[in-house]
């Protein structure tokens, strides 16, 4: 039998297909839904696909489109009886019941993916990705609203009966997470409410309350239940779709479907599935495999900003360079970009040397990374399986000798080394039923294994080697640090000293507390929330909470513009935006990690009869003032580490601020700037203006979170007990400023001086050599 072309989704929804493998049938008329969808390409390949079209032709449709999206395929001229129901034998084994315009969309996707790839649906309710909890819980936190570190609030209401062990992983994996739900309850949490809209009759009791406006028409446009805000670089599907159908950031459809338009954004690039190294897509002249990175940005380039910092972008004000018609750079999720430097496992080399092509997201993340494991999880820490070790190993161990635990001790050390069990966690050697769908690798001497005892299904152990086969189709070598060390092949002096003679680095620290090139810094969340008459925005949970509940498609799916409203309009702008040196604090695993601005609103509320109830206020939180900064892995990890000085003569570094906190001063003070008395500081005209409002309480540095004595200044982490500013005994054990003063207050002391030094002056080597002989000069001294 000739194979025939799968149905792509149809206008209603604006789905499309680009230029597959495959040559479309084009001998349409008597063949179902390809009567109109004539062009449109198969959604898969091999057994995949093999499965779909057998399954398709049992029930009246050879091309399988009825197995995902029901309709009815007896139907060939009338399309809104063909889009109606779905085949009764195929509804009665678990398909789709009615006509699905999106299969991937929750919670429908259970009915049409859940046919193959059992299970899903569950994990992924439960997930970050679709609860989003962990931000909610840092929102509220930050607005006052929240009083403790408990994960209460999601997008939807949310209930884990089937108790603490998870749906899927090995045994040792199942173990680890039992006792990991009991250690951090807080955290990993039974039950979800969803967030409340606000009650508009208890805002001015109660202002800070506007932090749930904020957080369903700001923040919540992100997760997989809707489909996300319809701007250049946010199109996307929900569910499955969100990461396993491709849209182009300008939402342009370029298949061969002639029943959607390509003019209009919006729309799928191509009707093919992405995911792993043996799902092709083409696109015009370009055949890739897995999901590109790109795809997983259209969600992750705000909060931690980790997808648009792992292409080495960071959002700014200007706009420049200006193109050739003398215009700014066009917008891509609503901001404009500067370049700054991608992460190296986004530019690196494959063995077989190719001259550009990075890993993905998904070579590292897992799929319960991704898809959860049927727990609910309530902050990223709590369902990321992976650590840099998992691959790389520490300067003494190799990875499979590690043991389960390390990387997150969760403050479990003792004389500041991790007390995690000491039993080698090995190799992985068989292939899990849970990762049935990936594609399937030799295991060679034996797959790594996560943190948390999971195999890492495409990084394999062979010979002295460590192979990552990336879902794009490259392979990469991955160096390991005990190797590097025992073989002598530093890259330098420095990376020998940090690396491997002071063992506190990585028994302690985060391997990217050094090895992140520089951290996304967004410093002041300035948030205006307008209930006057005729303001209101987009809210996304109300979006979410109203899905048709025969095709589990969301208000704001297209072609509707982001669908239903509340009340309150919100804006939000910044004070100013870094990248380089961020500050260092203790993460909830107990480690040193680099840190960022994360929910540092300072507010604005103006209730429904246009009065201002509250301006520029910082709302107080059970650590202090609410302009929260945050433990991040950034994702933008380099070849080379920061430099000793940028944390050990760096007052930022410490949590002091730039340069010790000496400016920024005087916020808290409305700033008048006009013609002025310079002898009394009398402002001269009578008409002026405030230049800059004052921001009440805001005393300090807004990159400042501790004081040389120890005190905390604001909010440190939402999530975690162990989160905080660098502790009192690690500051003073850091802290080196002032250590070359020990010589050099004696540089002019001519009795001194010229018995130690000779004329002319030293580079950095000579210092060096120089420091080494003085030192064992002492040392000779004291045998």
């Amino acid at each position: 039998m000739k194979r025939l072309a799968l149905l792509a989704v149809v206008a209603l929804v604006g789905w499309g297909s680009g230029g597959s493998t495959f040559v479309p049938i084009a001998e349409a008329e008597g063949k179902a839904c390809l009567a109109c969808h004539d062009g449109v390409e198969r959604f898969s390949d091999g057994v995949m696909q093999e499965d779909i079209e057998k399954m398709g032709a049992e029930h009246g449709d050879p091309a399988g489109c009825v197995v995902c999206h029901g309709g009815n395929p007896a139907e060939e001229k009338d399309k809104m009886k063909a889009h109606m129901g779905s085949p009764s034998d195929l509804a009665k084994k678990g398909g789709p019941k009615n006509f699905l315009p999106d299969p991937g969309a929750m919670p429908v996707n259970d009915q049409a993916c859940g046919q193959c790839h059992s299970g899903y649906y569950d994990r992924m309710n439960k997930s970050l990705m679709n609860t989003e909890a962990g931000k909610l819980q840092g929102n509220m936190w930050s607005w006052g609203y929240q009083k403790d570190m408990k994960v209460v609030w999601g997008n939807y209401d949310v209930m884990d009966e089937d108790g603490p062990v998870p749906l899927v992983g090995t045994k040792a994996y199942k173990k680890y997470m039992k006792d990991f739900v009991k250690k951090h309850p807080d955290q990993m949490p039974k039950r979800l409410k969803q967030l409340p809209q606000v009650d508009l009759a208890k805002l001015t009791d109660n202002p800070n309350h506007a932090g749930l406006t904020y957080s369903r028409h700001d923040c919540q446009r992100c997760h997989v239940g809707v489909t996300g805000r319809d701007k250049r670089g946010d199109y996307r599907g929900s569910g499955c779709s969100a990461c396993h159908v491709p849209y182009s950031n300008d939402g342009f459809y370029e298949g061969g479907d002639p029943t959607i338009k390509k003019d209009e954004a919006g729309h799928i690039l191509t009707h093919r599935m992405q995911g792993t190294r043996k799902s092709k897509v083409k696109v015009g002249e370009v055949e890739y495999s897995g999901i590109p990175v790109e795809t997983c940005v259209s969600c992750h380039n705000r909060g931690k900003r980790v997808g648009v910092s792992y292409q080495g972008i960071m959002e700014q004000p200007y706009g420049s360079p200006f193109n050739a018609k003398g215009k700014k750079q066009p917008k891509m999720h609503t901001k404009r970009y500067l370049f700054i430097k991608e992460d190296l496992h986004h530019e690196m080399n494959s063995i077989a040397g190719n001259p550009k092509g990075g890993m993905l997201c998904q070579d590292c993340h897992t799929t319960i990374d991704l898809h959860g494991d049927g727990n609910i999880a309530g902050t990223t820490l709590a369902q990321v399986e992976v650590e840099c070790e998992d691959c790389h190993g520490t300067f003494n161990t190799l990875p499979w000798d590690l043991p389960l635990g390390r990387g997150e001790e969760f403050g479990e050390m003792k004389d500041g080394m991790p007390t995690a069990n000491a039993n080698p966690r090995g190799l992985g050697k068989k292939w899990p039923e849970y990762m049935k769908d990936a594609t399937q690798y030799e295991p060679e001497d034996g797959f790594l294994l996560t943190a948390r005892g999971n195999p890492l299904g495409n990084v394999v152990k062979k010979g002295k080697d460590v192979i990552v086969h990336s879902a794009n189709g490259l392979d990469f070598r991955v160096p390991l640090l005990k190797q590097i060390g025992d073989e002598g092949t530093f890259k330098s002096t420095l990376a020998k000293v940090s690396m491997f003679l002071i063992p506190q680095h990585q028994n302690n620290m985060e391997c990217y507390a050094c090895h992140a090139d520089w951290v996304p810094q967004c410093y002041g969340c300035h948030v205006t929330v307008d209930y006057s008459k005729g303001n209101e925005g987009t809210d996304w949970l109300v979006n979410a909470n109203n899905r048709d509940p025969k095709t589990g498609l969301t208000p704001d799916a297209p072609p509707t513009t982001n669908g239903m409203k509340s009340p309150g309009k919100v804006m939000e702008t910044r004070s100013y935006l870094r990248w380089e040196t961020p500050v260092l604090g203790i993460n909830g695993e107990g480690r040193v990690s680099p840190m960022m601005p994360g929910c540092q609103v300072t507010t604005t509320v103006i209730d429904k009869d246009g009065k201002t109830l509250v301006n520029n206020k910082i709302w107080e939180t059970p650590e202090g003032p609410g302009i929260d900064t945050a433990a991040v892995q950034p994702h933008t990890a380099g070849r080379s580490a920061r430099s000793c000085e940028s944390c050990h003569d760096n007052p930022k570094a410490l949590g002091y601020g730039v340069e010790g906190g000496r400016f920024l001063l005087g916020a808290d003070k409305d700033f008048v700037l006009d013609l002025k008395d310079s002898a009394s500081g009398k402002i001269i005209p009578q008409k002026t203006q405030v230049q800059i409002p004052g921001i009440p309480g805001l005393t300090y540095d807004w990159s400042a979170i501790v004081t040389e004595d120890g005190e905390q200044l604001s909010s440190v982490g939402s999530h975690w007990p162990l989160t905080g500013p660098l502790p009192d005994e690690k500051r003073d054990a850091i802290e080196k400023t002032g250590v070359c003063l020990g010589c050099h207050e004696e540089r002019f002391n001519p009795d001194f001086w010229n018995k130690v030094s000779q004329p002319g002056v030293m580079d950095s080597f000579e210092h060096q050599q120089f420091m080494k002989k003085a030192l064992k000069a002492i040392a000779a001294q004291k045998k």
